[in-house]
């Protein structure tokens, strides 16, 4: 991907930057936890407001 390419994306994204594996890491722990014990049969987008 070329820098420029790469630029217009970010631009695009709303949090300005591309996802990490810990966005997604952050966000399996939490399902893991007991934070969640009432969250059920949801799907969730990691998009960063994408």
């Amino acid at each position: 991907m070329n820098a420029e390419f790469k630029a217009q994306l970010i631009a695009a994204t709303p949090l300005g930057r591309f996802g990490l594996p810990e966005d997604v890491a952050q966000v399996a722990l939490f399902l893991a936890s007991e934070e969640s014990a009432y969250v059920t049969g949801e799907r969730v987008l990691i998009a960063g407001g994408v």
